[in-house]
């Protein structure tokens, strides 16, 4: 271990958005290969760690906390452990995470949590790892957690982790409507897939390995907002659609009010919403602000899990 480790560290991991899902047919061990198009966005998860004989959490933060565990089974506990073990460190640290992306919302919250915890923790204790050795610990992590360590727009196959850097530029405004219920994951794919088993007859079988759309990796290339709008898709929209048809009606509201397109995020229940440029972003805030929908703007791609003080 390093004798220079500092006192405590702060880390700031983003949220994110996927521009692209498409869900594979479901295999024998119950799982789905899936191809993302992801993209980090300017709204951030803040953990810091301080030096302690165990490891644990505390939360806060600007959204909702109730179904955020505050023992072992929490995700950066869990990150925590994880590395002391690889690593064998014998300490412990603790936990302070600031939340402000969305719980169970879809947007990779908790593994925002669990990637800035690694990097604030090795950083803390002095163990070094190397990329590619923290890549691996967010891999058993969660599917997500490798993209929140990487940030800016990427392509991830395989369970989704298995990452590819997209070529894009440009930046993108999104206006995100945050629901005050969750959803869990696993619920909307079993809806995902009782839908395509009692309609087997009438679409086209999943692929087992899909793959990003050309139209898509050629837009983001473009980085034109307006031609991503026209190819933003979820497999997993339907789902959620039909578990909380009032969606349905929060996508209808913000494409009426000015989105060039409204996408719900991951199996949701938050929808994002891509906007023409940052006046046309702030237009619609307001918008469905007014229409009583709570709603925050954001901006993408952004970096992933970076130190940003101690």
């Amino acid at each position: 271990m390093s004798p220079s480790a500092p006192p405590s560290v702060r880390v700031r991991a983003p949220g994110k958005v996927n521009v692209f899902l498409r869900v594979g047919a479901i295999q024998d061990d119950g799982y789905h290969d899936v191809a993302i198009a992801y993209q980090a966005l300017s709204l951030y998860e803040e953990v810091r760690v301080r030096h302690a004989d165990d490891v644990s959490v505390s939360v806060t933060g600007t959204v909702q906390l109730g179904r955020v565990p505050t023992d072992d089974t929490n995700i950066a506990v869990r990150a925590a452990k994880l590395l002391a073990e690889h690593a064998g460190y014998t300490g412990g640290a603790a936990i302070d995470i600031e939340k402000h992306v969305p719980v169970t919302g879809g947007m990779g919250g908790g593994s925002a949590d669990a990637a800035a915890t690694l990097v604030a923790c090795d950083a803390l204790w002095g163990t070094e790892l190397s990329r590619d050795a923290l890549f691996t610990l967010a891999r058993q992590l969660g599917a997500d957690v490798p993209f929140a360590l990487t940030g800016g727009t990427a392509i991830g196959t395989g369970r989704g982790d298995e990452l590819s850097p997209a070529l894009a530029k440009g930046s993108y405004e999104w206006v995100l409507a945050l629901a005050d219920f969750g959803l869990s994951t696993p619920e909307v794919y079993r809806e995902l897939d009782a839908h395509r088993e009692a309609h087997a007859g009438e679409i086209r079988a999943a692929d087992p390995r899909p793959t990003v759309d050309s139209d898509v990796l050629q837009a983001l290339r473009a980085g034109d907002p307006h031609m991503l709008a026209e190819v933003l898709h979820n497999d997993l929209q339907a789902a959620a659609l039909h578990l909380e048809p009032s969606l349905g009606r929060v996508l209808e509201l913000g494409e009426s009010s000015g989105a060039l397109a409204g996408i719900v995020s991951g199996s949701g229940p938050t929808v994002a919403f891509l906007a023409a440029d940052r006046d046309s972003a702030l237009e619609l805030q307001v918008a469905l602000s007014a229409a009583r929908l709570n709603v925050v703007r954001a901006s993408g791609p952004v970096h992933g899990a970076r130190i940003i003080g101690e």
